[in-house]
């Protein structure tokens, strides 16, 4: 929680020092969908996302594992006109696992990591045109046994978005990481990208198609993870979006089904 506060009072300090004449840039969230934008927040400008809930099932021929997310939490300020820092955290999680085998039943609960990352922009900072960022991150090993993974990881990020006209755009988020090992002690390799298409419906209304590949090199088991999801955003005002989305595992690495809905509110 000392961290949540260090980085409120370093958004008040950046508020009060920047100008307000600037023009306040359109409204871009990093929710929802499985792509992330390569637009940043203006300077002195905070963002708050929610994940109100998030449910995952994971199943094969022994067992079935249904995750809860609640409170799925991520913070963006404004540092410079091209410049943004990130401070994300699951709040809680509950994990059920039984087994389809015995019919036994085991569950778990606890908060999650807390995740750290810069993103900087190299091209239009409000996301329009061809637009394309940076984005390193270090996920810190705060959380519990339940949804917690037990070790340090970081990875870099490059978001990508270009503007096709008529409410049409192409995403992409190419991504390598040193993600924690299965068993919550060290680090290995895990790279692969996403790439869909964003669409607006109406003025207020926009959703995404997507689909994301990515190869996990666990020394437990190698295994590559392929997804489908789609999204809908609805911009509730200049500052405040409700979303909604569901991910489809495409393969036995996959998780089967993810639902979630959330929250963004600019301030």
């Amino acid at each position: 929680m000392r961290a949540w506060g260090a980085v409120m009072l370093l958004a008040m300090a950046t508020q009060g020092g920047v100008a307000r004449a600037q023009d306040e840039r359109e409204f871009c969230a990093d929710r929802p969908g499985l792509d992330t934008p390569p637009c940043t927040m203006a300077p002195g400008k905070v963002q708050a996302e929610l994940g109100l809930g998030d449910w995952t099932r994971e199943q094969d021929a022994e067992s079935r594992i249904d995750t809860v997310n609640f409170g799925d939490a991520l913070l963006r300020i404004g540092l410079t006109d091209s410049m943004e820092a990130q401070l994300g955290w699951s709040v809680f999680g509950h994990v059920r696992t039984r087994d389809r085998v015995t019919g036994a039943i085991e569950k778990d609960s606890g908060i999650g990591d807390m995740r750290v990352a810069l993103r900087q922009n190299l091209r239009n900072p409000d996301g329009s045109g061809f637009s394309i960022a940076v984005m390193p991150y270090a996920s810190l090993p705060t959380g519990g046994d339940a949804i917690g993974e037990g070790d340090w990881g970081a990875g870099m990020l490059v978001p990508i978005s270009y503007d096709l006209g008529q409410g049409f755009s192409l995403l992409a988020t190419p991504e390598v990481d040193a993600a924690v090992d299965e068993d919550g002690d060290g680090r290995h390799l895990a790279y692969g990208s996403v790439a869909g298409l964003g669409f607006d419906i109406s003025d207020s209304l926009s959703g995404s198609i997507e689909a994301s590949l990515m190869r996990d090199d666990d020394p437990d088991g190698h295994a590559t993870q392929a997804l489908a999801g789609l999204s809908l955003g609805w911009q509730a005002g200049d500052d405040m979006q409700f979303d909604a989305g569901a991910n489809l595992g495409l393969n036995h690495d996959s998780p089967d089904a993810e639902l979630y809905v959330g929250v963004v509110r600019r301030f």
